[in-house]
């Protein structure tokens, strides 16, 4: 992911086409040392490639990929229905507590 961020800049900064030196000048000047095979493969799989047109191939791609949002609005109303339940538990056994303290026969601000 580093390599391909540092093409990126590369290419945002008006380098066409960024050499494995340029990449490497890159990363190198963060403290970040490349996997050379790594760089020459990137390097050769963009080589003569418009840089805007693969990235709009991939959010086509990206778009039709199902991101799986639907099955999480059911998981938080479920939640909420149980986080719901649970103060009025808390409630109930507040009441038990306050009745326990009566049968006792004395109240704190008497």
């Amino acid at each position: 992911m580093r390599i391909i961020a540092a093409y990126l800049l590369a290419v945002l900064g008006g380098n066409k086409n960024p050499s494995a030196a340029d990449i490497n000048k890159i990363l190198s000047s963060v403290g970040i040392e490349a996997d050379a095979k790594k760089v020459d493969l990137l390097i050769s799989s963009l080589k003569d490639k418009n840089l805007n047109d693969l990235i709009e191939e991939g959010k086509k791609k990206l778009a039709a990929v199902p991101s799986g949002g639907g099955g999480g609005a059911a998981a938080a109303s479920g939640g909420a229905a149980a986080g719901g339940a649970a103060p009025a538990e808390a409630a109930k056994e507040e009441e038990e507590e306050e009745e326990s303290d009566e049968e006792m026969g004395f109240d704190l601000f008497d």
